[in-house]
């Protein structure tokens, strides 16, 4: 599997920076925002809409595709790019977030993790090797290892366990994946809101040696200022030549936040989430489509905006869509939502380029303060 990352340019202001993200399905331009196909679809969008939003990476959750419709089928069909009609790269997370969110269905041990479906109940047991091995039948670009995510709060001790396994983890996955070489493994660092832990991790991490550095167990609870503080604490022990990813954070405020900090990627269920309840994200803050007041507003979600839905919609007839329960609705602001959060990824990068990212990201911040 070809690899290769090259950051271009940093805001001589913040620690943003822009690079080109090299794999055998195409080149990806950072920091870049990956739309959530947890089962093989981004939820309610097709292969066409993410390639008219200009999305250059896909992400899927090995767990769930595990357990449905299961590899034999996914290998029969010739890999999850073919199954799904995807050819650009994608990225599998390992569903240990998925897996330890189960709480009474799992059971943790060092050597993997016993878990019961939270489909039919069946008992699986999953030691790191076997999810690496899951992402290969996949054909996954980029992989994430199993890893062990602990809740916020987390006592010191539990936390530093987690880590420990998660180091011990990382290395067998490792081990694993250099047997075939098919996709590209990255590392995650845990610790939760303990500094020391987290630097811990990575520096374990990167004794091991990864092409790519994930940052997770954040956004799990705690507080937003919390948040931040831990990850201009860590950042700066991840190599400065390698992508890093910060799994599951996803609000435009807190994306921008990062990206000053150097994070190059991101994901979230956010864009269709929110999309699916009627919610848009907007240049001017976010905008409710049910408001009784857009009954007679006939302007687009967002005037600057120049996607499908934004030139051909108004938010009077997206109401009505709402309105009377028609799928139209929510597929259309999701395509809006995972629009206009690859296109704040393109105008990051320009912003970076030409190193005005600060003014940039404090002018997004105070025009999406609003909702209504």
């Amino acid at each position: 599997m070809g690899f290769d990352f090259k950051v271009i340019h940093q805001d001589v202001s913040t620690k943003a920076r822009c690079g080109l993200l090299t794999l055998d399905r195409g080149v990806i331009e950072t920091p870049v925002f990956m739309p959530v196909g947890t089962q093989g679809t981004v939820k309610a969008l097709s292969p066409l809409d993410l390639e008219e939003c200009s999305a250059q990476i896909i992400l899927g959750n090995a767990y769930h595709l595990y357990l449905r419709p299961g590899l034999d089928i996914i290998k029969e069909a010739g890999g999850l790019h073919r199954f799904m009609h995807w050819e650009k790269p994608i990225l599998t997370d390992s569903g240990g977030y998925q897996i330890f969110s189960l709480a009474v269905l799992r059971k943790i041990l060092d050597e993997g993790v016993e878990f019961q479906s939270h489909l039919d109940g069946s008992r699986h047991f999953l030691k790191p090797e076997d999810v690496v091995n899951i992402q290969n039948v996949l054909g996954s670009d980029i992989m994430m290892p199993l890893d062990e995510c602990v809740p916020y709060p987390t006592s010191y001790d539990q936390a530093e366990l987690a880590v420990g396994r998660t180091t011990s983890w990382a290395r067998r996955s490792k081990t694993e994946a250099l047997k075939s070489d098919k996709g590209v493994l990255f590392g995650i660092a845990q610790g939760s809101t303990y500094e020391d832990l987290r630097k811990r991790s990575i520096e374990e991490l990167r004794e091991i040696g990864f092409k790519g550095y994930a940052i997770g167990g954040l956004s799990v609870g705690e507080p937003q200022d919390l948040r931040y503080n831990i990850l201009r604490s860590c950042i700066d022990y991840f190599p400065l030549v390698s992508p890093r990813y910060l799994m599951g954070v996803g609000l435009p405020e807190d994306i921008l936040e990062a990206v000053s900090a150097g994070v190059d990627m991101f994901d979230c269920v956010v864009p269709t989430r929110y999309g699916r309840n009627g919610t848009a994200f907007t240049s001017e803050g976010k905008v409710t489509v049910r408001n009784g007041s857009f009954s007679r507003a006939f302007k687009p979600l967002d005037e600057n905006c120049d996607c499908y839905c934004c030139r051909n919609f108004t938010r009077a007839y997206l109401r009505h869509l709402f309105n009377t329960g028609e799928i139209l609705g929510l597929r259309l602001v999701s395509y809006h939502n995972i629009y206009f959060f690859i296109h704040l990824m393109s105008e990051a990068r320009c912003a970076i380029k030409e190193n005005r990212f600060r003014a940039f990201k404090d002018d997004f911040l105070k025009k999406c303060a609003s909702t209504c």
